[in-house]
Order: C-alpha cells, then sequence, then structure tokens
C-alpha cells in the first residue's frame, strides 16, 4: 500500500463550471467553420483565465479549468487514445419533455496506446494563470469507461482475443504515459471520473451488465485491479482522485442506489488517495459504506447539489458530515458538490450566482467544520 497523498483543502470541487454565453458561440462559429480552431482556442484562453480567477475568489484551493475545452466529459479525451472509437452521444427527448444523454458507444477496434499528450498543452495553459499557493487539477474519464459501455462486444477480438490482462496492461500503460508527460509539467493532481462503479450501485444498471455477459458482483473487484494497474503507473508525488457519477446531463442522473455493492472494492481496493462520492439527496443511500475507508485516504462528501440552485443549509450540512463520521473519522472527510456544474457542454440547469453561493457555502460550511486550511 502506497503512501497516500493528501487534497489541497478540505473543500474541494468536481471540475467542471457553467460556460459563458461567448463561449458557446466561438465553438458554434468553429463547428461551423467560421473561424478557425486556433481562434477558438484563443476565446477558451479567455474564458479559462476568468474562471481560474472566479475559483480563487471563492476561496478553492483546487484549480481546473472548468473542462471548457470539452464537450462531453469522456469522449474528448479517451477518442484521442490510439485504437479507440467513439461516436458522438445522442440527447433523447423523453415524454415528459425532459432530456437525456444516450450513453455513446465506445469501441476499441485496435491496440490501445497513449499516441499523444492529450491534457498536456490544456494543462500548461492552466498551471500559467493559477496564482501561488493554489494546486492546478486536471480532470480525466477512468479508464473503466473503455470496458462498462461496451462490455465484451465493445473490445475487438483481433486486437484482443483475451480480455486479461493484456488489454487492462495496454489501457494502464497508455494512463501511465499521460500521467508522466503531466507530471513532467508540474502536474500533482488528478482526477478521474467514474460513472461505472456507480451505476453498479443501480439494480437497473446491474441487469443491464449481465445482459452483456458480465457478472455485476465480480465487475467492482476486477475495475478495482484494473485501477490498481493505472495507480501503479502513477509518478511520485502525484494525489490520484476518483470521483463516483451516477450521470449528470441538464441536471438530469442516469442511476441510483447505496454505495454498498462496489464500497469494499472501491475504498479498500483501490489504492486511490480520494473519492469524490454523490451524497446530494436520497437515491445516493446512508454512509454506512464509508466504514470501508482505511487509514490515510480520503472521501470527500458531495452533499451540495449542482443539479438545482435551491441552497442547502449549512446547519443541515454540518449534520450530515456529523453522520459521516459515525463510519470514517472526520480528518479523513472532506467537502464539495456532488458533481460538477456542466459535465456536457450543455451545462445544469442553474445559475451563475448559485454555481458561486454553492461553492462558497462547500468552502465556508468545511472551513467551520475543519479549521480555516
Amino acid at each position: 500500500m502506497s503512501q497516500h497523498a493528501a487534497l489541497p483543502a478540505r473543500y474541494d470541487h468536481v471540475g467542471s463550471f457553467l460556460r459563458p454565453k461567448y463561449l458557446l458561440e466561438a465553438r458554434e462559429q468553429n463547428a461551423k467553420g467560421e473561424i478557425t480552431p486556433e481562434q477558438l482556442r484563443k476565446v477558451e484562453d479567455k474564458a479559462i483565465t476568468e474562471i481560474v480567477r472566479f475559483q480563487e475568489d471563492i476561496g478553492l484551493k483546487s484549480i481546473t479549468d472548468g473542462e471548457f475545452r470539452r464537450t462531453y466529459f469522456h469522449i474528448d479525451f479517451l477518442d484521442q487514445l490510439g485504437g479507440v472509437k467513439t461516436d458522438i452521444p445522442v440527447t433523447i427527448r423523453k415524454p415528459d419533455g425532459t432530456e437525456e444523454l444516450a450513453p455513446p458507444a465506445m469501441r476499441v477496434i485496435d491496440k490501445v496506446r497513449h499516441v499523444k499528450d492529450i491534457q498536456l498543452a490544456d494543462f500548461q495553459y492552466l498551471k500559467s494563470q493559477v496564482s501561488a499557493g493554489r494546486t492546478p487539477k486536471v480532470t480525466i474519464p477512468s479508464p473503466t469507461m473503455l470496458h462498462f459501455r461496451g462490455g465484451r462486444a465493445g473490445i475487438s477480438k483481433d486486437a484482443y482475443p483475451e480480455l486479461d490482462p493484456v488489454f487492462y496492461d495496454d489501457v494502464a500503460k497508455a494512463y501511465g504515459d499521460e500521467l508522466r508527460s503531466l507530471a513532467a509539467a508540474g502536474c500533482t493532481y488528478v482526477q478521474m471520473d467514474d460513472t461505472n462503479l456507480a451505476y453498479l450501485c443501480d439494480e437497473h444498471m446491474r441487469e443491464a451488465a449481465r445482459k452483456r455477459g458480465d457478472d455485476p458482483n465480480e465487475l467492482p473487484h476486477r475495475y478495482a485491479a484494473f485501477i490498481n494497474k493505472v495507480v501503479a503507473q502513477k509518478p511520485p508525488g502525484m494525489l490520484l482522485a476518483m470521483h463516483l457519477c451516477r450521470g449528470n446531463f441538464k441536471s438530469t442522473h442516469a442511476a441510483a442506489g447505496n454505495y454498498e455493492p462496489v464500497a469494499e472494492a472501491l475504498l479498500k481496493e483501490m489504492d486511490l488517495d480520494a473519492y469524490f462520492m454523490e451524497y446530494d439527496d436520497a437515491r445516493s443511500g446512508d454512509f454506512k459504506p464509508l466504514r470501508y475507508l482505511p487509514k490515510g485516504k480520503t472521501v470527500v462528501l458531495g452533499l451540495v447539489t449542482t443539479k438545482f440552485g435551491e441552497m442547502e443549509d449549512k446547519d443541515e450540512l454540518k449534520r450530515r458530515i456529523e453522520d459521516a463520521a459515525k463510519y470514517a473519522p472526520l480528518e479523513q472527510l472532506a467537502l464539495s458538490p456532488q458533481c460538477g456544474f456542466s459535465s456536457t457542454v450543455h451545462g445544469n440547469n442553474i445559475a451563475v450566482e448559485a454555481q458561486r453561493n454553492k461553492l462558497r457555502l462547500v468552502v465556508e460550511t468545511a472551513q467551520e467544520v475543519w479549521g480555516s486550511t
């Protein structure tokens, strides 16, 4: 078991922010060929400089680029790995008028490999904008995305007649190459966004996994071993966290259920430093699964929702932190919103002012519970 790195502060955030209107317009212009990719990047740079100031003004210690250069939290990254092909997700309008995102098809069509530095230039710009005493954070999708969505059928049998160990080793090596390129540029904090373990808490999703030929009771342990292959590649001094996401598209969610089915694999078996866990409403279940948290690791409690603008009550947040501390030591807990504010370019149905107020609430509550650090 490795020595675990500590978070920059007891208050954190998942990473994505509402895109400003002028950035969305520039993205549309680029899609239509009205401006060049270079011109779009300059607009992105301006928006990122502003969102960095926004985070610093609130008092956050971990700073992201808001994921402003991405359309989707997962596809934009995974599509740049060699051997991976993704389709653009389809938005489905339901009879009640709400919209949901149909999961994108991700196919492994060849050997998975790291063919270029994916996040390096983006990180270098972010780092150049972040003030001293703050930590720039990079968010990337979890490697489990390459298996869970399609299962065995989504992975070329020509490239990988057997998955274990070659497929998992190749993906881990590709991720390791990416982490090393970031570390060489000074990156010390990376968060992997994983929907799949949270989806395995949901009985409908567990049934879908069975239909793909996977055992939902075995998958969390297989994914723990998979993630640990990535952790083994982690450069020294880098904090590696995971966000357990239950889906976040235009204020909807895709999965519900207590963390109990995955808790032991997640908290005990995965050799990660920190876990961002969604606990913003009843669909997330109780805090009992936190009893599996070993010494040295941190769980960041996602108690403040990013899906709706209504403000949480500070005393209620403190009471829920006390509840969580019955199962895991208070000194191993922290606080954040449950998810990003804009996991896809579309954004949640929440106002920019509510985004600011909710982050301020996280910072203030954490400082009152744990002290000013």
